[in-house]
C-alpha cells in the first residue's frame, strides 16, 4: 500500500471556444477542444491516520475551506455512505507546488482538484472509477472532469460532454499576461456572444487545424484587458495568437521546441511566459498508469 504519492497537475490549452447558447439555468454550452499539456503543478500527497486534510502552502485570500483542493479532498471524504467508514480514519496532507497562474485560463484550479481526487482515490485504496470520480468532479467545477480522465478531448454541452481525441505532437508558447480574469464575470456579461452555430465533431476535426475556428470570449476580454490583446497581437507576429478559455493566458502553435524557444525568447522583454509541449495522455495519468492505481471505467 503507497502512502505518498507525487503528480504533475497539468495545464490545458482551449484550442478553440465556442459559445452555443445560454441555458435557463444559467449554464452555457460550448464547444472546444481541449489541449493538455506537459507543464503543470507539482502535487505532493501522504496519508494521515487521522481524517485531518492539510494543504500547504497557505493561499492569500483564499480560505481553506474554499480551496478546490481542500473541497475536493473531502468531497472524497464524504461522498457515500458505503465508503465513510473506510475512509473515516484517512487523511492526507498536501503540499501544493504552484507554477500555473491563477486566473490564467490554463486550468490550474480545476487540475489541482481532479489531481487530488486521482491521487486520493489510490492512497486511500476506494478503487472509484474514472466516471465516478468525473461525476464528483463536475460538481467542483466544469472543466475538472477533462482532468480526470487525463486525455486532450473534444468537449461539448457544457463541457460534460467528452470525447477523447489525438492531436498532432506540437509545441506552445503560452505568454501570462500580469493580470487576473473572472471567469464569472466574463461568462455573465451581457456583451459575450452566445449564438455561435454547432459543430458535428467529425467534419470539425478533419485535419485538426483550428486556426479557422475562434474563441468567443476574446473580443470582450480584449476590450476588458488591453494588455491581454496586446500579448495575442505580439504572438501574431510569429504565428497564430490565440486566447486560451477566459485568459489571460495566450499561446501560438509551432511544430518544434526549438522554434517555440525562439519565440519565447523574442517577446519574454515584455511578457513573461513558458514553453510546454501538447501531449494527448496527461502526466499525472502516465505516472498512475505505473501505479496500475484507477479501476476502469464504468459499463
Amino acid at each position: 500500500m503507497d502512502t505518498k504519492l507525487s503528480l504533475i497537475s497539468p495545464a490545458k490549452l482551449n484550442l478553440f471556444l465556442h459559445i452555443n447558447g445560454q441555458q435557463p439555468n444559467g449554464y452555457h454550452e460550448l464547444q472546444t477542444v481541449f489541449q493538455i499539456l506537459d507543464r503543470g503543478d507539482t502535487m505532493h500527497f501522504e496519508t494521515r491516520e487521522t481524517s485531518e486534510i492539510t494543504l500547504k502552502p497557505a493561499f492569500e485570500n483564499i480560505p481553506l475551506e474554499e480551496n478546490l483542493v481542500y473541497r475536493a479532498a473531502k468531497l472524497l471524504q464524504q461522498t457515500q455512505p458505503y465508503l465513510k467508514e473506510m475512509v473515516q480514519k484517512k487523511g492526507a496532507a498536501i503540499h501544493l507546488e504552484k507554477v500555473l497562474p491563477m486566473g490564467g485560463g490554463i486550468g490550474g484550479g480545476s487540475s489541482n482538484a481532479a489531481t487530488t481526487l486521482l491521487a486520493l482515490n489510490h492512497l486511500w485504496e476506494l478503487n472509484l472509477s474514472l466516471d465516478k470520480l468525473a461525476k464528483l468532479g463536475a460538481t467542483l467545477g466544469a472543466d475538472v472532469p477533462v482532468f480526470i480522465y487525463g486525455q486532450s478531448a473534444w468537449a461539448e454541452g457544457i463541457g460534460d460532454i467528452i470525447t477523447p481525441i489525438e492531436l498532432p505532437e506540437s509545441w506552445f508558447v503560452i505568454l501570462t499576461p500580469d493580470c487576473h480574469v473572472s471567469t464569472a464575470e466574463i461568462f455573465s456579461n451581457e456583451r459575450l456572444t452566445r449564438d455561435t452555430p454547432k459543430l458535428k465533431i467529425a467534419p470539425a476535426l478533419e485535419g485538426q487545424a483550428f486556426n479557422d475556428f475562434h474563441n468567443d470570449c476574446e473580443s470582450l476580454v480584449f476590450e476588458l484587458y488591453p494588455q491581454i490583446q496586446k500579448a495575442v497581437s505580439l504572438l501574431n507576429k510569429f504565428g497564430h495568437g490565440q486566447l486560451t478559455g477566459t485568459g489571460a493566458c495566450c499561446f501560438s502553435r509551432f511544430n518544434s521546441e526549438e522554434k517555440a524557444q525562439q519565440v519565447l525568447n523574442e517577446v519574454s522583454s515584455e511578457f513573461k511566459g513558458f514553453i510546454a509541449k501538447g501531449v494527448n495522455l496527461s502526466p499525472a495519468f502516465q505516472r498512475l498508469n505505473k501505479a496500475n492505481s484507477f479501476a476502469k471505467n464504468d459499463t
